[in-house]
């Protein structure tokens, strides 16, 4: 507990004292956005993402002996040469120079709850998870679960329109002053040097591997929770028996279409281009049912991340907006 005091001493003295004023107008900007309710819900998802983060990056990446990418596994690094500076106020240290480098680029309501979800994950990591069992035993099944936890966590946290900070911020302010660079090849580098900074901290290839497992486990579990959950798939059908298709379709499969002009590049003739949008589970029956009624139809299936609208995901305006 000393060393919270200690730390929440340096930021003040750091941040300043327009640190207050600031953080009061984003509170109120932030209540007039999205209302109590919204504030609410935002506080549950971040404070559930930042428990699920801590638990995979404390009681089972850390205890295993790896580091993943991130912030958090360069704090490991950090933790590991010098154990009395526990790994949340690790994370914080290393993310004061990037809080204040990135805190002007991106927008002030975004960077109040990135900092609120740092430093509850900094909390839980140093005075709540220290007193609960650790996972010490096969470390392939700890990346695997260690990467599922940190990756559940961080979709609730992204969810609330927020990040966990550290290279998130890095990410953000390279993007919105870069938009040009590849973002995915800025992270690669970022994760891949704390990696395998990890590995030569730990002195062996398995602890470089297992780290990428957890991170690449982590990825792939956000990418599902935040779009794989809505996913559907989207067909474009051009026919010379449109009419007959878009019957079946509504009739039989019960599923709506939409009819857009199109006109051939080539042959430069009019002809309708029908979309549907539908379950993975419908996909196959109407893909069958267009083919039997025109073999010769051009078909483009393809997955779409989220649908909104009647007959898909509902969107309920927020009371505060």
């Amino acid at each position: 507990m000393q060393n919270w005091q200690e730390s929440g001493g340096k930021i003040k003295s750091i941040l300043g004292m327009g640190a207050s004023t600031m953080m009061n107008n984003c509170l109120k900007l932030y209540f007039q956005r999205v209302g109590t309710k919204g504030v609410a819900a935002d506080l549950l998802r971040q404070f559930s993402g930042s428990a699920l983060y801590a638990a995979g990056i404390y009681s089972v990446a850390s205890s295993s002996g790896f580091v993943p990418g991130g912030i958090s596994g360069l704090a490991i690094v950090l933790n590991h040469f010098v154990p009395f500076i526990p790994i949340g106020i690790s994370t914080i240290l290393i993310n004061i120079p990037i809080m204040l480098v990135s805190f002007r680029i991106l927008g002030r309501v975004y960077f109040l709850k990135s900092v609120v979800n740092m430093l509850m994950t900094a909390f839980l990591m140093d005075t709540v998870l220290p007193w609960l069992p650790v996972y010490s035993g096969d470390a392939l099944l700890a990346a695997i679960f260690g990467g599922t936890l940190s990756g559940a966590g961080l979709s609730l946290i992204y969810m609330a329109a927020s990040s966990a900070g550290g290279s998130d911020f890095i990410i953000m302010s390279i993007q919105k002053k870069h938009p040009q660079m590849s973002i995915g090849n800025v992270l690669l580098l970022v994760d891949g040097s704390i990696i395998l900074l990890g590995g030569i901290t730990y002195g062996n290839i398995n602890s470089l591997l297992y780290g990428i497992i957890m991170t690449f486990v982590s990825a792939t579990i956000v990418d599902k929770l935040m779009y794989g959950r809505g996913s559907k798939r989207m067909l474009l059908v051009l026919s010379a028996r449109i009419r007959e298709i878009t019957d079946a379709i509504c009739g039989s499969a019960h599923r709506g279409v939409t009819l857009i002009k199109a006109q051939g590049g080539y042959t430069l003739k009019e002809r309708m281009l029908l979309i549907n949008v539908c379950s993975k589970a419908e996909v196959f029956s109407i893909k069958d049912m267009i083919l039997h009624i025109d073999p010769s139809a051009m078909l483009i299936l393809s997955t779409v991340d989220e649908v909104f609208g009647k007959g898909f995901t509902q969107v309920e305006p927020d009371e505060g907006a």
